[in-house]
């Protein structure tokens, strides 16, 4: 009879179970999510963007509309949390003064960041005398008083809600224009990009569809911030009377009623407060991505 020669237990191969590998965005969202005060600074953001923008569905009314006695106290039967000097109704006008308020700080923000990116990209791969060119003219730009500068744009031209958006948008990119410009100089020279130049990509290519991807995390963050510093701009321009008068927004409630802050503190105190917990919120949510995206910051 032919034994069978059997092995010990010891000595069969033992399977091994590789590590799962988490993706790098699912590891972001985690670590996003289980941030509070990113968590928080979103549920407010939502609360504003949702009352901005049902808020006038539910509600249609005009701002401009006097629906009360002037200088009418908070939590009065005619106006829940009163009205302004000229007897406009402060609810009313705080819920559509945001619509104007968060679209200018949006696509101000948005037009920021897309001059910054591609003024900054461009720098940072092509260098030499490309870089050179943009940086002086990032320098010219950044060395401008920018309250200022967009005071000037919008006086030469009809204060309105384009102007001020343009004018947002052409003197707060340089900033990000810098971050991408070292980005791009970063990782222009490492093995991936010069990988694909050797197989004939063209530099529109590697800019935007090898680098640019790359370089996104701390844009991202530079983006978030850019919202609410674009929020902080257009209140300042309402306030100093700049800004679209037929447009209602929370600069502009502040400014027409800041010769009667004493006698009706309400009148500027909830839209101040409705931009302060606006930028808070852009805040909380930009703190959250950069520690999400930064490696080196998910191991506090």
């Amino acid at each position: 009879m032919s034994k069978t020669a059997t092995l010990p237990a010891t000595a069969l191969p033992v399977a091994r179970t590789l590590p799962r590998v988490e993706h790098p965005s699912a590891e972001a969202l985690r670590m996003f999510m289980r941030n509070p005060s990113a968590i928080a600074g979103m549920v407010m953001l939502l609360a504003i963007l949702l009352i901005a923008i049902v808020g006038p569905m539910v509600y249609p009314a005009d701002p401009f509309e006097i629906r009360s006695a002037p200088l009418t106290p908070p939590f009065s039967e005619d106006a829940w949390l009163g009205s302004d000097y000229l007897g406009r109704d402060v609810l009313t006008t705080l819920v559509y003064g945001g619509r104007a308020t968060l679209l200018v700080g949006a696509v101000a923000a948005l037009l920021s960041v897309a001059i910054g990116i591609t003024l900054g990209a461009f720098a940072g791969y092509y260098g030499g005398r490309v870089d050179a060119a943009l940086m002086r003219l990032t320098e010219f730009f950044q060395v401008l008083p920018a309250l200022l500068f967009a005071m000037v744009v919008v006086t030469l031209f009809s204060p309105s809600l384009v102007t001020v958006t343009l004018a947002i948008g052409i003197v707060s990119w340089t900033s990000t224009a810098r971050l991408t410009r070292a980005e791009f100089m970063k990782y222009r020279g490492l093995e991936f990009v010069r990988a694909e130049r050797a197989i004939g990509a063209s530099d529109a290519r590697i800019i935007w569809k090898v680098i640019l991807p790359n370089a996104l995390p701390p844009l991202v963050v530079s983006a978030t911030l850019a919202v609410g510093a674009a929020i902080l701009f257009e209140a300042g321009l309402s306030f100093l009377g700049l800004g679209d008068p037929n447009q209602m927004s929370w600069g502009l409630m502040i400014g027409s009623s800041r010769q009667y802050v004493l006698s009706c503190w309400w009148a500027v105190a909830f839209p101040g407060a409705a931009i302060f917990l606006t930028v808070l919120a852009v805040s909380l949510i930009g703190d959250g991505l950069n520690d999400a995206l930064n490696p080196k910051l998910r191991e506090r």
